[in-house]
């Protein structure tokens, strides 16, 4: 049985030492086994854009709202001092400029970003006096973004500030799964899906509740292509978690069965016969 879901996280292709160390630290995340099991917790549609524009031009202006923008990113500069400290950038596109703020991990994001370049900005809008700005956007280079399909369902992973700061953001967790299940369908060309990702429900049962197979749920739960996909790989995922959980309290009741069992009275006397009949105030049952 082939071994890679063993292998350290370290290993896979935009993780190393430095972010493997992050990820155990902060979400326990040791292996490509555990990389695979960490699931999104949500899904947001990349294949819608807004222009700056359209922004503005709302009543009132957008709170909270997740935005998907084309633009330039002209210029970015830091202000204040200390824990005051912030990275702004002014972001153009052809019909308007927005703010994009960062507090945290500013260097990394200095190095990330070249003023001059087309990049998509994908974050939550804030306004602040009377202006939208987008506070700790995602930040991807447009060339990139054009040489992939756009995901109606791009997932969402659970993150830290400081796995933001090591560019282990929602973009930087994608790319990394992304670069798993190549590893994943290398394999399984190569070896066979039961030697790398063995199955672990019986067939007649998944049949019978017209469940996907494993590789199917966990290749859908990260990335569907609709939501059927999505939803059959939630039901595949929860059944599973249940029936488990089932076959081990009922291992747990049988071992407790066989390992304590009660004392069996041979012969029943007289005292116990009038305490029976005389002095208990209820009837006993069967059992």
């Amino acid at each position: 049985m082939s071994k890679l879901l063993d292998t350290p996280v370290e290993y896979l292709k935009g993780v190393g030492p430095v972010k493997a160390g992050m990820l155990q630290k902060e979400l326990g995340i040791h292996t490509f086994g555990d990389l695979l099991l960490a699931y999104p917790f949500r899904y947001v549609d990349k294949t819608r854009f807004h222009t700056i524009g359209e922004l503005y031009r709302e009543t009132p202006l957008p709170e909270g709202r997740e935005v998907q923008i084309k633009g330039v990113l002209r210029r970015l500069e830091k202000f204040g001092e200390g824990r005051r400290k912030r990275l702004v950038g002014k972001f153009r596109d052809e019909t308007g400029v927005v703010d994009l703020v960062w507090f945290q991990g500013i260097y990394w994001v200095e190095k990330m970003l070249t003023p001059g370049k087309a990049y998509v900005a994908f974050g939550k809008t804030s306004v602040f006096n009377n202006s939208i700005n987008l506070p700790h956007p995602e930040m991807e280079e447009l060339s990139e973004v054009n040489k992939r399909p756009a995901l109606t369902f791009a997932p969402v992973y659970s993150s830290t500030e400081k796995l933001n700061a090591k560019g282990l953001d929602a973009r930087g967790r994608r790319r990394i799964m992304e670069a798993l299940f190549e590893k994943l369908d290398a394999a399984i060309l190569a070896e066979g899906v039961d030697a790398v990702l063995p199955e672990n429900l019986p067939e007649y049962l998944r049949k019978k509740l017209r469940l996907p197979n494993r590789y199917e749920a966990l290749r859908w739960i990260h990335f569907p292509e609709n939501e059927q996909q999505l939803n059959d790989a939630r039901r595949r995922l929860k059944f599973e978690e249940l029936f488990f959980l089932q076959l081990r309290l009922l291992h747990t009741k049988l071992r407790r069965k066989k390992g304590i069992k009660g004392h069996v009275f041979e012969k029943v006397g007289e005292l116990f016969m009038r305490f029976y009949e005389e002095k208990l105030p209820f009837e006993l049952t069967n059992a």
